[in-house]
């Protein structure tokens, strides 16, 4: 009688693990080739079945912005090496779990450079419909907290990306993530834009970095909406949810989506992309203004600081210049330089307008490649 009770739960059992595994089953691509195709369902693994049906939501509501970007709202769990003491060779394997979003159909995923951490990590990506695809990180750039993460996928539900510099304080926004691990995958705050362009003080596992002109919001958010959007009314991408202040409540920030435009269009039209270098550390006029104690400046981004072996110090810039154009762009803070100079490739030479003196100099900077590394 104990034999057969026994067989009666074995084969429970063996029943229960296959309903499990092909609930949670992960796409591998196979040595011919062939990609992974997205299929949405009906009601995918994290929704609940309505119990009745309701009239379609309204255009430029909460609920249908919700509706519009969830489906390229993904949750991404990492895992990878973390090396301990040089001294006992110590390595200790570290799970992490965060937020990304779809930006091509084709497969490429934006998120943070703290939720994919290298480019050696494996990476698994889990869709809206449920479904786990493997990916790899190509990209990372610590000092944007960006990083851009490759599954071999077709047809998949690419988001729309909004214009970030329209924004203003006070304008809705809401945020979509993974705050606590899987269970809680697209979970969705909502709130206001609090404030614009901050600079925070961020610490990373490679040192401290300043994270600057960063969109402030009071939609929560926790640490696993890290590479999550921020997204406006119109369902479109505002924003890449980064951090949040640990010490109070309601204060998060996000990346503007602007700040990743050239990068996600490089890799569109090139399928990869090589981080331009300037060598400059600048702050814009309203930053500007604490350290020369002194009204009436102009608008640009004031050089504090540069890598004497950097490309813009060879060419003949100088801390204090204060760089207005770059490539024909006007830029009034390190955002727009940054983006000016991600919209180029390394080698590639761009004019560079400075105000020194009182006097416009123009000087031709040759980008280099990003000396910071792109994996622990």
């Amino acid at each position: 009688m104990h034999h057969n009770l026994f067989k009666i739960i074995f084969k429970i059992i063996a029943i229960a693990a296959v309903v499990f595994l092909s609930s949670c089953s992960m796409f591998e691509p196979s040595g011919d080739g062939k990609e992974y195709r997205y299929r949405e369902t009906p009601y995918p693994r994290h929704s609940v079945e309505p119990q009745s049906v309701r009239e379609p939501v309204q255009s430029g509501t909460i609920a249908w912005a919700v509706q519009k970007v969830s489906p390229s709202v993904v949750g991404i769990s990492t895992t990878h090496v973390r090396k301990g003491s040089y001294e006992f060779g110590t390595e200790s394997l570290v799970e992490g779990i965060g937020s990304g979003f779809i930006v091509s159909s084709e497969g490429y995923v934006l998120t943070n450079d703290h939720v994919a951490v290298s480019t050696e990590a494996e990476i698994v990506v889990i869709l809206h419909n449920g479904d786990e695809v493997k990916g790899r990180v190509l990209w990372t750039d610590p000092t944007l907290d960006l990083a851009m993460i490759k599954i071999k996928a077709a047809d998949l539900p690419a988001a729309e990306l909004g214009d970030s510099s329209q924004l203003i304080v006070g304008d809705p926004v809401i945020a979509i993530g993974t705050p606590l691990g899987l269970q809680f995958q697209h979970t969705t705050t909502a709130g206001i834009i609090s404030a614009l362009d901050r600079t925070v003080e961020v610490g990373t596992e490679r040192g401290l970095n300043f994270m600057e002109d960063l969109i402030q919001t009071d939609a929560s958010i926790n640490p696993g909406n890290s590479g999550g959007p921020l997204v406006n009314l119109a369902g479109q991408i505002i924003g890449i949810n980064t951090v949040k202040v640990v010490s109070a409540e309601g204060i998060g920030f996000a990346i503007p989506i602007n700040a990743a435009k050239p990068i996600i269009q490089h890799f569109l039209e090139d399928g990869g992309f090589e981080t331009p270098y300037i060598g400059i550390v600048g702050y814009d006029k309203s930053i500007a203004h604490y350290y020369k104690q002194t009204d009436g400046l102009i608008d640009g981004v004031y050089v504090v600081n540069m890598d004497p072996r950097g490309p813009a110090y060879q060419s003949g810039i100088r801390v204090d210049d204060i760089v207005i154009r770059v490539a024909g762009r006007p830029v009034t803070k390190m955002l727009e330089l940054r983006t000016a100079v991600y919209s180029h490739h390394v080698g590639d030479t761009v004019p560079v307008v400075v105000i020194r003196d009182g006097e416009e100099m123009e000087f031709s900077v040759k980008l280099e490649r990003s000396p910071v590394p792109l994996a622990d």
